[in-house]
């Protein structure tokens, strides 16, 4: 509301006190420009939603229209991996959206350091997040990158990593595991695995009680979080005591429902899953391996407790969805949600998505559980 005074010294004495008066108990409305800035901005996308996501909410299609306008409308299916991991991100279009409506980037309440360590055949990067003023021993979090295997990088999911160790208390160790088609089946795998055995072997530097250690992951980094898990039960290597498997790759299968339903959806569309699994798998039959494929591994009793989280607008729902309820058949303790009106790659975007927010928090309240 805008109210037009005259010139103050204009004005009889009365009638100026009156002006004062209604100008001290007015509430203070920003200008237009500022208002983006305010915790209750609403964000609308420009267009009509897209015939893939007749369900999606406002705010993932607006992340999703500045996705386009960054990428021009190209394909990664139709450039090199090595050009793929040049093209604008889900994570880059969250920040334009937050540049866009004003919205400012929360406080880091945690301290960012990076090292490599070493893996078979060479050396990985990792980014530790350790939160602020940390002192005790705390839990760990090893934390493994989505990309399909072939893009991304530490900086894509930062966002994600950050939130984990904000909201746990616990220090996450991000892994920047090697890619393909440079590096094909298993070395995305093994470099996992390894560094989930590096973070244990030096948790009294890293400041992490070796008894409250989990994994978690989103997409590609999902099915390699899921793995770890299979890998150190049959290493007869401890357990991590949690899981947190976001949409995770759980099946070489695009024959799915979600598959059928969002085979056109975005970021992660059913031509684009082909295309990372034509680049990591060195043949067709790798995928059946209970590495790729979670669903097919015969024995996963003895697994630690297990958050899965998907995303309804997304060709990995089904299968996520799938592994859930293979692990609770198995005596698992599962929680699982699939939240509604989002897509791929929506969980690290909760400065602009509200369920991303929702499944951050649902996230860290599993997570604690299993570090009591």
């Amino acid at each position: 509301m805008k109210i037009s005074f005259p010139t103050l010294h204009t004005l009889p004495g009365r009638q100026l006190l009156c002006c004062l008066a209604l100008l001290l108990v007015l509430p203070f409305t920003a200008c237009d420009d500022d208002s983006a800035n305010s915790p209750t901005t609403t964000i609308r996308p420009k267009g009509p939603k897209p015939e893939w996501a007749p369900t999606i909410k406002p705010e993932m299609q607006t992340v999703i229209e500045a996705l386009d306008s960054l990428s021009k409308g190209v394909s990664l299916t139709s450039l090199t991996p090595q050009q793929a991991r040049l093209a604008p991100s889900a994570t880059d279009a969250a920040m334009a959206v937050m540049k866009n409506f004003r919205i400012p980037a929360p406080t880091p309440q945690v301290d960012t350091t990076g090292q490599r360590i070493p893996v078979a055949g060479g050396t990985i990067r990792v980014r530790i997040y350790t939160p602020k003023n940390a002192t005790a021993s705390m839990p760990g979090i090893v934390y493994y990158q989505g990309g399909g295997w072939v893009i991304a990088n530490l900086n894509t999911y930062d966002p994600s990593a950050r939130a984990l160790a904000e909201q746990t208390g616990a220090v996450v160790v991000s892994v920047q595991y090697r890619k393909a088609p440079e590096f094909k089946y298993p070395t995305a795998h093994n470099d996992a695995f390894a560094a989930y055995r590096w973070v244990r072997d030096n948790a009294a530097t890293l400041k992490i009680n070796v008894q409250r250690i989990a994994v978690a992951g989103e997409s590609a980094g999902g099915n390699l979080a899921a793995s770890v898990c299979m890998m150190a039960k049959t290493a007869n290597v401890p357990l991590p005591v949690h899981q947190l498997l976001v949409y995770p790759i759980a099946r070489y299968d695009m024959n799915t429902p979600s598959y059928t339903q969002y085979a056109a959806a975005k970021p992660l569309s059913k031509p684009l899953m082909q295309w990372f699994f034509d680049k990591y798998l060195n043949t067709p039959t790798e995928g059946a391996s209970p590495l790729i494929s979670l669903t097919n591994a015969s024995n996963l009793q003895g697994l630690p407790p297990t958050t899965v989280i998907n995303a309804e607008i997304d060709p990995l729902q089904s299968e996520g969805q799938e592994y859930a309820a293979k692990l609770k058949a198995a005596g698992i303790s599962v929680t699982t949600k699939v939240y509604e009106g989002v897509t791929h790659e929506f969980f690290g975007m909760a400065t602009v998505v509200p369920e991303a927010k929702e499944a951050q928090a649902l996230a860290a309240t599993e997570l604690k559980k299993s570090f009591q």
